[in-house]
């Protein structure tokens, strides 16, 4: 089964910028649509972010216009550039396969101070 490991996140300043980085075991960015999910604390699970295998995008209201979702197939990378943060934006952030996630990693917390 494929891992996933989410990395970069941290505590920062409301208006701040953060990268989150997603590496996969395998070669599946070309084979799955990718997402990012968030768990804020209290709330459920939500996509923010998706990529499709041919590199089309899809945003979450909440992040839209704020955040970017990219990934490099060679790498087996996904990536997340996060600008305008808000306190808002505070959770715990994974990656997985869209629509259908497999076994979720830990996460990477991001912590946005107001």
């Amino acid at each position: 089964q494929v891992q996933l490991v989410a990395s970069g996140g941290g505590l920062v300043q409301a208006g701040a910028s953060l990268i989150l980085t997603c590496a996969a075991s395998g070669s599946i960015f070309s084979i799955y649509r990718m997402g990012w999910y968030r768990r804020a604390p209290g709330k459920q699970r939500e996509l923010i972010a998706s990529i499709a295998t041919g590199g089309s995008t899809n945003y979450a209201d909440s992040v839209k216009g704020r955040f970017t979702i990219s990934k490099d197939n060679t790498k087996n990378t996904l990536y997340l550039q996060m600008n305008s943060l808000k306190p808002e934006d505070t959770a715990v952030y994974y990656c997985n396969s869209v629509p259908y996630p497999s076994a979720w990693g830990q996460g990477t917390q991001v912590t946005v101070s107001s």
